[in-house]
Formats: C-alpha cells, structure tokens, sequence
C-alpha cells in the first residue's frame, strides 16, 4: 500500500518513520516535506491534489483548521482517507470526504521508534476500503493499537500522545534533584532516561504490573519507601489526575 502524507509536521514526521516505508509527501512548507521524504526514502508532490493520486491512502497530517481547504483541494481523488488530525472526529472528515472510507487514528511520538500507542476509531464506510490493511500498517508500526469509541479519546490522548510531555518532565525533574545533590547535568539526565527506558521495558515484559514493580524495588522502611512516601505527599497522584483532567476538559494552559 502506497501512502500519501498531507502535512510533513512533527507527528507526520513519527508516523512515517514508525510505518518505515516510502511515502509521497506534500507540505506547505516544500523545504519540510523534502527533509521528511529524503528521511524515509519518500518523494515530494507538488500538490495535495498530487499526493491523492499517486496513493492508495492519503493520511492528513496537516491542521486540523484546514480540514475543508484541503478535501476542496483533493476533491474525490481520494481513494481512502486516513485522519490523524487532533480534536476532529471521524465524523467531521467523512462530511469533507463524502463517499470515501475514513479511518481515524490518534498516534504518539515514540512511535517514530515503533513503540508507544495508537488509538484507532473507523468511520461509517470503513469496510468499503482497505481497513483491514490500514489497521495492520498501523499495528505493525506501534507499541499497540487500540480501538476506542470516540467518546473516550480525549482521556486516552491524555495518557497515551501527552504522556510522553509528561514523562519528560518527570525525567527532568528527576534528573534536577540528582543535580541539587550532587550529580553532574549530565550525568543525572543519562541516569533519569535510562531508568525510565529500562522501567518501561520491564513492566512491558511483566504485563504493565506497575504495583508488582514498586514491591519487588520497595524494602519496608528502605530508602525507596522514603522516596515514594514523599512522592505521595508532594501530590505526585493528585498532579497526573489535575494534567489529565485539563487535557480532558480543554482548560488553557
């Protein structure tokens, strides 16, 4: 399947690499969508009109505002439509791409290294296109794919595509009190990612038991207990439910 990218942003730019395939690419921004299709082995469209009918599926990477001037643009060129434009239901795709199969997929930057989650949420038509061989693309390029309702994105977007910010954060942070007692920056960034790497891996392998994990690191009274027990009282739980409540509820930063 020959995929077309509309958009060559930073998403658009985990995508492609986490598919790890050529795709035909057109930006806005010519320079951009050059550095991306030289980066996956991909060639540049003059046009999204261009990129419609050289692909099998076109995939919109581009903002979400732009969603009517570019279907206005492609037309029925279109043979299938893949969206993985934040906030936009499949709904609103499938009203600019009226009579084509639409699939909605919500990926996250670590899928540039073939991990992390993808949310997927097909549209009315979806079993008149390639669904099954859009679906296994995307499987086979993250961490897991997950089929949601498009009620519970939001809450999943919260974890799965902002996790990442966060995660950084707790890493810099981390990282910033091994600095306050005595470590070297750099030194104390490479031991925060490392760690956290590591961790990630070791709960994929035990089935995701993150309570499993704190036991077998925890002796009692031991100085991990110290460190969990202030982590409880500077509100470590009660600032992951506060992030996610605002993803969730479109509160502004």
């Amino acid at each position: 399947m020959r995929i077309g990218l509309i958009g060559a942003g930073n998403m658009a730019g985990a995508l492609a690499r986490g598919l790890g395939q050529p795709a035909v690419v057109s930006d806005v921004d010519r320079r951009r969508a050059e550095e991306l299709a030289q980066a996956i082995g991909g060639t540049v469209a003059d046009s999204n009109a261009a990129v419609a009918d050289e692909a099998d599926a076109i995939v919109l990477c581009h903002k979400p505002a732009q969603l009517a001037g570019v279907a206005a643009e492609v037309g029925e060129r279109a043979k299938a439509v893949v969206s993985i434009l934040g906030g936009t239901p499949v709904a609103a795709v499938e009203a600019a791409y009226p009579d084509r199969p639409v699939y909605r997929f919500m990926p996250s930057i670590p899928l540039e290294v073939g991990r992390g989650v993808v949310l997927y949420a097909p549209g009315r038509r979806a079993a008149d296109g390639p669904e099954e061989e859009v679906v296994e693309l995307f499987r086979a390029a993250a961490g897991a794919l997950v089929r949601l309702p498009e009620s519970q994105f939001d809450a999943a977007t919260a974890v799965m595509s902002c996790g990442p910010a966060f995660f950084a954060l707790v890493a810099e942070a981390l990282a910033d009190a091994g600095v306050a007692h005595g470590l070297a920056a750099d030194v104390a960034a490479r031991m925060a990612v490392e760690t956290m790497a590591g961790t990630a891996a070791v709960l994929d392998r035990r089935g995701d038991d993150t309570r499993e994990l704190r036991r077998r690191v925890t002796s009692p009274g031991g100085m991990t207990a110290r460190g969990l027990a202030a982590l409880e009282r500077g509100g470590v739980r009660a600032a992951f439910e506060a992030a996610v409540a605002a993803v969730v509820k479109g509160e502004p930063a």
